[in-house]
């Protein structure tokens, strides 16, 4: 301007003028690409090409979580991607050190760092309404890009405790074409340079913690390059499967023992009871397995529910246990009322049981019964069921024999089997609940 001004008032003019106008970028006219001088240079190649590694600084807002899916192993973030640094080339004058934004179309005319998602199966930016990107460019040439992106990745999870699991993903960042020697990527301020949202919450877990890591990559035919991590931590509701899991299968081995309070004559009832009980566990099992991946270990829901449904199971062959020791006895009753059909004057209240289970006072009340009044008649005598002698070396012999039946009383009382699993069963299922509810929880 000083040049051309000939004369003192035009020269008084054009400086009135430049003051008016202090940022020289605001009087150049034309494209954007003249000031920033993007036809002046090559930016296929990166800034310092030949030079050391470029530092690029990488930091991250995440939005959302938007999904953790068990099936597919991986979950869904919806993050701001930012990264900043220094291209000369990109420089331009002003004296107030202001810079300038851009929106994407500037992006592909410059130099930008190749990064891209390790691990991840789809991302995509946002283009709702236009490109998600920003590009705002300092005086001295520095740089900070910005992408709103959401990527779903790979996340390998640990179920052998599940549902009382906690899962670690990771979402990694790393330069596709450049290695360590020609751009060092960074974390800008450290473990400050991840923030989260407030409002971030899942159904099913809870976020318990944020961090940022990075380390050296390898590979084999292309060398060695900087990656950076986004490690979160997540711990499992378990609220929800309690309701949906757990409370029904423990109700399912509470409700197969209210079979041992029924008649064991009652075989429909028993035996519905034992089949629903069992067919309702295995619904549960099959429910559960199908929203959960194929893995070749077993998860510590399996063990509740495998050891659930052999309790229900086990009630069930009780009651076959039971019913079948009823007609084994039954069936040695009706032998010996086709061999010996009559008790002959014996009342009915003092009849004895003919499998040897019969008490002290049934055999004491007998004893006044003589012979004679027992048997009338002579020719009786030969359907006679138990011939009785009332001395004391009967009596002894007699108490001798029910001393060695004691261990075969229990078995042929099916009401004792009944009863001894009304104690039994409820026990070791409360302590196997003990055991598991403290080691796993």
């Amino acid at each position: 301007r000083a040049q051309r001004c000939q004369t003192n008032t035009i020269a008084v003019f054009c400086s009135h003028i430049y003051k008016r106008n202090h940022d020289v970028t605001k009087t150049r006219k034309g494209k954007t690409e003249q000031l920033l001088r993007v036809d002046d240079h090559d930016f296929t190649m990166r800034p310092a090409f030949g030079g050391p590694a470029i530092p690029v600084g990488v930091d991250v807002q995440v939005e959302s979580l938007d999904s953790i899916s068990e099936v597919d192993m991986d979950f869904t973030m919806t993050l701001y991607l930012r990264h900043y640094w220094k291209d000369e080339r990109l420089s331009f004058p002003s004296t107030t050190n202001k810079s300038m934004t851009f929106d994407g179309r500037l992006v592909k005319k410059i130099w930008v760092p190749d990064v891209f998602f390790v691990h991840s199966k789809r991302s995509f930016i946002h283009d709702t309404t236009t490109d998600n990107i920003m590009l705002r460019v300092f005086p001295d040439g520095h740089v900070l890009y910005s992408m709103r992106i959401t990527v779903t990745a790979m996340c390998n999870m640990d179920f052998s405790r599940f549902p009382l699991d906690s899962q670690t993903c990771s979402l990694e960042l790393e330069s596709y074409a450049y290695t360590d020697e020609d751009l060092m990527l960074y974390w800008k301020n450290g473990n400050e340079s991840l923030k989260t949202d407030e409002k971030i919450s899942l159904s099913q877990f809870l976020i318990q913690k944020f961090h940022t890591t990075s380390r050296l990559a390898f590979y084999s035919s292309t060398g060695w390059y900087n990656r950076l991590y986004i490690n979160f931590t997540l711990r499992r509701h378990i609220f929800f499967f309690l309701l949906q899991t757990y409370f029904p299968a423990t109700l399912m081995v509470m409700l197969s023992w209210v079979s041992f309070w029924i008649d064991r004559r009652a075989v429909p009832a028993r035996v519905s009871l034992g089949i629903t009980t069992v067919l309702t566990m295995s619904t549960i099992i099959t429910g559960v397995n199908a929203s959960m991946p194929r893995v070749s270990y077993i998860k510590a829901v399996d063990i509740y529910l495998w050891v659930s449904f052999v309790f229900v199971f086990l009630s069930v062959l009780e009651y076959a246990a039971v019913n079948y020791l009823t007609t084994v006895q039954e069936r040695k009753e009706r032998k010996l009322r086709e061999r010996f059909p009559c008790t002959c004057g014996i009342p009915h209240a003092k009849t004895m049981m003919l499998d040897g289970n019969y008490s002290e006072s049934d055999a004491n009340s007998l004893a006044g019964y003589t012979r004679n009044q027992m048997v009338p008649e002579e020719e009786k005598q030969e359907k006679m069921v138990v011939h009785l002698t009332m001395s004391n070396e009967s009596n002894s012999s007699r108490k001798r024999g029910l001393k060695g039946h004691v261990g075969l009383r229990i078995i042929q009382n099916t009401h004792a089997i009944d009863k001894y699993s009304r104690l039994i069963f409820p026990g070791t299922y409360i302590f196997f609940n003990l055991i598991y509810w403290s080691v796993f929880s």
